[in-house]
C-alpha cells in the first residue's frame, strides 16, 4: 500500500513539472508572437529636424553680354581719307588716331586765322596801353576789342577744323569695324560718315529680362553670379547695375548686370546666365518639398512623436528650389518624415531609420 502511494506521488510531481514547463513555453511563444506582430506593423521612415534658416530664393536668367562702352566713331569733317592707322582687332587708347583726312586746305585756313589772331591780339594790347594814357577815344578801343574777339573766334574754328582731320577714338578699346579705306570720301554733320566701331570690354554688361514676380525683389548693387557656355567651369562675379521701372508687353523688365573682365576672357555678344539670389527678410522654418503630403494649398506633414507618425496640417509659403517655407503648423526641432510617408496613416507606429 505504501509502495503504491509512493508511485502515485512521483507521477503527480512529474505531471506538475511537465504542465509548468508547457505553460512557460506557451507564455514565451505568446510574447514573441506579440513582439513580432508589433514589429511587422511598424513602418520604416526617414526624418529631418525642422530648423530655421535665413531665406534666399535664387533664380537664373539667360541674356546677351554686351560691351560696357560701345562707340560708333563718326567723321566731324569732310574730305578724302589719306591715312589709315587702325585695323579690326587692334587695341587703341583713348585719343589715338584711327583715320586721317586730307588737311591741306584746313591747315592753310588755320595758319591764316592764327596770323590774324596774333595781329589782333598785339593791336589790342597796344590800344589798351594808349587808352590808359588817354591818347585814344572810347570808340577806337571798342573797335579793337571787337576785332580781337572776331579773329579769336575764327582762329578757334580753324584750329578745330584742322584737328578734326585726324579722327580719334574717344575711349580705349578694341576696333571691331572700320568702314573707310584710303581714298574714301567722308562727310561731316549733319550726314556724318560712320568711320569705325570701338568697344571697351574691360567691363561688360549682361542684359536680361526678369519677370514681374521676381524683379520686385532685386536691388541695384546686389551681387550676382554669371556663367557662360564657353567657360563652363568659371563663375564670374557681377552686380546689378540697373533695374528698369517699365516692363514690356510680356510683363518682363530689363535688368542690366555689370561684371569685371580685366583678363578679356569674355567677348561681347556671348550668351551669359545670370544667377540672382535675392534675400528674403527674416528666418523661417524650411523643410524639403518631398515631405509635404497633399497639395501646397492643403499641405500636411507627418511629425514623429512617441514612435508614431502624427499627421499635421501646415501652412506652406514660398517654394525655394527643392525646399519649401512653412509659415504655420510646425515647430523648430520637431522631426518630420521625408521618406516613407506614402504608407503611413495618422498615429501609425514607425521605426526611424538612422
Amino acid at each position: 500500500m505504501k509502495t503504491n502511494l509512493k508511485y502515485f506521488l512521483i507521477i503527480l510531481t512529474l505531471g506538475a513539472l511537465v504542465f509548468g514547463a508547457y505553460s512557460c513555453n506557451k507564455a514565451k511563444s505568446s510574447d514573441q508572437a506579440s513582439a513580432a506582430k508589433t514589429i511587422s506593423t511598424s513602418y520604416s521612415v526617414s526624418v529631418i529636424t525642422a530648423a530655421k534658416k535665413d531665406l534666399t530664393d535664387s533664380f537664373s536668367q539667360v541674356g546677351t553680354i554686351v560691351a560696357y562702352n560701345d562707340v560708333a566713331v563718326m567723321s566731324e569733317t569732310s574730305g578724302r581719307v589719306v591715312k589709315i592707322s587702325a585695323e579690326v582687332g587692334d587695341y587703341k587708347h583713348a585719343g589715338d588716331v584711327l583715320v586721317e583726312v586730307d588737311s591741306e586746305l584746313k591747315e592753310a585756313a588755320y595758319k591764316t586765322a592764327k596770323v590774324s589772331y596774333e595781329k589782333a591780339k598785339k593791336d589790342l594790347e597796344r590800344y589798351e596801353a594808349l587808352y590808359k594814357e588817354g591818347s585814344i577815344p572810347d570808340t577806337q578801343i571798342e573797335q579793337a576789342r571787337w576785332s580781337f574777339q572776331s579773329t579769336e573766334a575764327q582762329y578757334i574754328v580753324a584750329r578745330r577744323q584742322l584737328s578734326d582731320t585726324k579722327i580719334t577714338t574717344p575711349i580705349s578699346g578694341f576696333v571691331t569695324a572700320r568702314n573707310v579705306n584710303i581714298g574714301s570720301m567722308v562727310m561731316g554733320a549733319p550726314q556724318a560718315t560712320f568711320v569705325a566701331n570701338v568697344v571697351d570690354i574691360s567691363r561688360l554688361k549682361v542684359k536680361v529680362n526678369v519677370a514681374e514676380k521676381d524683379v520686385i525683389r532685386l536691388k541695384v548693387g546686389e551681387k550676382v553670379e554669371v556663367t557662360t557656355d564657353v567657360f563652363p567651369n568659371s563663375v564670374f562675379t557681377g552686380s546689378i547695375f540697373s533695374v528698369s521701372s517699365k516692363g514690356d508687353e510680356g510683363h518682363t523688365y530689363p535688368v542690366e548686370v555689370v561684371l569685371n573682365n580685366s583678363k578679356m576672357q569674355i567677348k561681347a555678344g556671348m550668351f551669359g546666365r545670370v544667377k540672382f539670389t535675392p534675400k528674403i527678410s527674416g528666418a523661417a522654418i524650411v523643410i524639403p518639398r518631398e515631405s509635404i503630403v497633399g497639395s501646397i494649398r492643403d499641405a500636411a506633414v507627418y511629425v514623429i512623436k512617441d514612435n508614431a507618425a502624427k499627421l499635421r496640417p501646415v501652412v506652406a509659403g514660398k517654394e525655394l528650389g527643392t525646399d519649401i517655407e512653412i509659415l504655420n503648423g510646425l515647430n523648430e526641432g520637431e522631426q518630420v518624415v521625408v521618406n516613407g510617408q506614402n504608407n503611413l496613416s495618422d498615429n501609425a507606429p514607425v521605426i526611424v531609420r538612422k
